[in-house]
């Protein structure tokens, strides 16, 4: 059984004075972590190739290219490569840069590294925004390890990221755009439309209403949506079954997963997964 916490990282040794940062790529292995780490920094931390295995305290999940975890210190956890060249990029920041970032932007409130929920925050990256990250990564090695090349790299990243998500109108309440922000991570859409009214912190009639009024849709067909979202990105970046999909997903039921999928995506599961990776063979 691997243990909730045996030991704490401590910030990079070796590193010029007044250094606000480190950052390192590493291959993973196969092999079960046997315990969980924490952190006596921040951490960002991001799949650049092939699948990750997850642990947390009470639970595994399978990361995948473009899976982005932002970790705080007290976040326990544990990396194991799932196949060949696992690669994961680590950022590893002092808490006091991080500190001064959140005061001075407090627009980044449940954001990130802000988030409010108690498991890290995770958000996937597309193709074009894994790109942009990873140029900037680069940069950031090639820079010095000061406050402003670190601010140069995570502002436009965090800023992204804080804006609310596509088709939500600006009149809304801040309430309802801090709600769906909060429903894109996995922590809160495996929880049903629960989740997004425990994150909108009012009572599920209101967030019923004023999501019918705004968006046109319930709080339910909006998790639902961000989950066969997530379901997609499952299909094509990973070899796992689709019990294991559905479950990640928050919707165990497999026929009610095949209906919600099919109903977001116009095919099944299995259809979608064989034709996308079809065409990316034969273009």
């Amino acid at each position: 059984m691997t243990e909730a916490r045996a030991h704490v990282l401590a910030f990079p040794e070796g590193l010029a004075p007044g250094a606000t940062h480190h950052l390192v790529r590493a291959e993973l292995t196969p092999r079960r972590p046997r315990h969980l780490h924490g952190h006596a920094f921040h951490e960002l931390l991001w799949v650049q190739n092939g699948q990750v295995r997850h642990h947390l305290p009470d639970r595994r999940e399978d990361l995948v290219e473009g899976d982005m975890l932002f970790l705080r210190p007290g976040d326990a956890h544990g990396l194991q490569g799932r196949g060949e060249a696992s690669m994961v990029v680590s950022l590893s920041i002092r808490d006091s840069a991080i500190n001064a970032l959140g005061t001075r932007h407090p627009a980044l409130t449940g954001t990130g590294f802000w988030s409010l929920t108690p498991e890290p925050s995770r958000h996937h990256l597309d193709l074009r925004r894994m790109a942009e990250v990873n140029h900037a990564a680069l940069r950031l090695e090639r820079a010095p390890r000061d406050a402003l090349a670190l601010e140069a790299f995570l502002l436009p990243l965090l800023a992204d990221l804080a804006q609310p998500p596509a088709g939500i109108p600006p009149e809304a309440p801040a309430w309802l755009h801090r709600a769906c922000r909060a429903a894109q991570e996995p922590e809160i859409f495996r929880q049903g439309a629960a989740g997004l009214v425990r994150a909108a912190g009012r009572a599920h009639p209101h967030v019923a209403r004023t999501m019918r009024r705004h968006l046109g849709q319930t709080p339910s067909d909006y998790v639902n949506a961000r989950r066969m979202a997530h379901a997609a990105t499952r299909l094509l970046g990973s070899e796992d079954s689709l019990a294991e999909i559905a479950a990640d997903c928050g919707v165990p039921n497999l026929s009610h997963f095949h209906k919600l999928f099919l109903a977001a995506h116009g095919q099944t599961p299995q259809r979608f997964r064989r034709a996308r990776r079809q065409q990316l063979i034969q273009p």
